[in-house]
């Protein structure tokens, strides 16, 4: 199958230009002015954006949290990633203790086969029990093409690990060209504050916020840095949502130490007005950490244009508002924490990001698509436009607006977080390896055209006051 873009102004992370595009198969493999080619289908992009299809390196499909499990399984979830130029996913194998690492990936190798995915998804690994010699599993779990351990410093009792265990685990994954990623909040300080709330009768989901302070992720960001500076591993904190936080990433960026970090739209375009819903609404906005002050919004989009942000996922963790939401209808704590947003990504961040002069086309496509592709060991094939790689394609109507609402939405959750908001410009035409698995408004892709991706390890020597180099190995 050949397939010719024409005419469409082609964006990447650091290149702006109208070309036509030929895609042969799977991969791109000729880029240039007024193609003189015999294609099976043509897409006239004039007047569009094509850029590189986007990479997602935090979602969770089918992750049991609280007595439950997310609602998207891994075909709706990578469907609705489709629908929002997303064509690469990274999920998260959990790791239940008593289980091995190697034994956590089988498990959720299972869950790809049952419910076959329609994007490429590859897995960080979520880490919550080195007992026993279990950090011997890693160089086969590298060897698979994991090369990202997850860790929690929050949720005693079930993930929250401690700093012995943080400091062993970052040593090893350094030491095998892994990058860890940090879910940074002060599980011990969080849950003297959820008792002491729970003591006085304040059960309403407005209090997962008020016991979640901003002081409590800014301390854990700082420690983690420390102990990813000991350890000397280079340490990615996951969904950062404050200013102050982001204080800490700066600093230590500036020092040179190999410190990333992303944030997610629902850091950058809700504040914490959105526990003021009546009733029990506010339980759709309990996700963690919790929306901010308005004030870190702009700190954010700072952080973003500049580098000390250098990425934007989803952290899609999608519980419906009915059945599941309400299991902590009389004590917030037990709200599943989480929201949905796949498929929101790519529209919000150009409508609020681009169109509003925060950051630029090129900055929106190494944000969305080529830094995570860099860091976790994808690009070249995935993250870019370029002969060779991955025909992972997006052809977006910048002109176009829609208005975002549960009704038309692709993900199994019965809300949206966003709903009502309208936004300008979306895609149109969204090509995963050559294929057209989105057109027209529908989902066109089929379950099971997905692949698990196996990934490279992250390369240590990336600068910390620049963007990823130019190439990653690729096995």
């Amino acid at each position: 199958m050949r397939t010719l873009i024409r005419n469409g102004r082609i964006v990447t992370a650091v290149d702006d230009y109208v070309a036509d595009l030929l895609i042969d198969g799977e991969v791109i493999s000729t880029i240039g002015a007024s193609l003189d080619v015999e294609a099976d289908r043509v897409i006239d992009a004039t007047g569009k954006l094509v850029l590189p299809g986007g990479v997602d390196p935090h979602t969770h499909m089918e992750m049991p949290f609280g007595g439950t499990e997310t609602i998207d399984t891994f075909s709706t979830g990578t469907a609705a990633a489709a629908k929002g130029g997303t064509t690469t996913i990274i999920d998260f194998p959990l790791q239940t203790r008593g289980h091995s690492l190697l034994e956590t990936l089988e498990t959720w190798q299972r869950k790809l086969d049952t419910n076959k995915p329609v994007i490429d998804v590859g897995f960080h690994m979520i880490v919550s029990d080195l007992a026993d010699g279990r950090l011997q599993d890693v160089p086969a779990l590298v060897k698979e093409g994991v090369t990202s351990f997850k860790l929690f410093m929050a949720y005693k009792g079930a993930l929250m690990v401690d700093d012995e265990t943080i400091f062993e685990a970052l040593t090893v994954a350094g030491e095998q060209g892994m990058l860890t990623m940090m879910h940074a909040e002060n599980g011990g300080v969080i849950d003297v504050l959820v008792r002491r709330a729970l003591s006085e009768g304040k059960t309403g989901p407005k209090y997962h916020a008020l016991t979640r302070p901003e002081l409590a992720e800014a301390e854990a960001v700082h420690s983690a840095l420390a102990i990813a500076e000991m350890a000397g591993a280079p340490i990615y904190i996951v969904h950062l949502s404050a200013e102050r936080s982001l204080y800490h990433v700066g600093e230590a960026r500036q020092r040179g130490q190999y410190a990333y970090a992303e944030t997610c739209p629902q850091y950058l375009f809700l504040d914490e007005s959105v526990y003021d819903a009546p009733g029990f609404e506010a339980a759709k906005f309990v996700f963690t950490p919790p929306a901010r002050a308005k004030r870190s919004q702009d700190a954010l989009w700072r952080g973003l244009a500049f580098n000390d942000l250098s990425v934007i996922s989803t952290d899609h963790c999608p519980f419906c508002f009915t059945g599941q939401k309400e299991l902590g209808a009389d004590d917030f704590s037990k709200i599943p924490n989480g929201g949905p947003g796949v498929e929101l990504r790519l529209p919000l961040v150009y409508d609020g990001g681009v169109r509003t002069g925060r950051i630029t086309l090129n900055r929106m496509v190494e944000l969305l698509s080529t830094a995570p592709a860099k860091l976790f060991g994808l690009f070249p094939r995935k993250g870019t436009i370029a002969v060779g790689s991955d025909a992972d394609v997006v052809v977006f109507d910048p002109n176009r607006s829609t208005i975002l609402s549960v009704e038309n939405q692709v993900s199994r959750v019965d809300y949206c977080a966003f709903e009502g908001r309208e936004v300008q410009g979306v895609p149109e035409t969204v090509l995963s390896r050559g294929q057209v698995v989105y057109e027209d408004g529908k989902v066109t892709g089929k379950p099971g055209h997905g692949q698990f991706i196996r990934r490279a390890e992250h390369l240590g020597t990336l600068s910390p006051q620049a963007a990823p180099p130019a190439a990653v190995r690729v096995r």
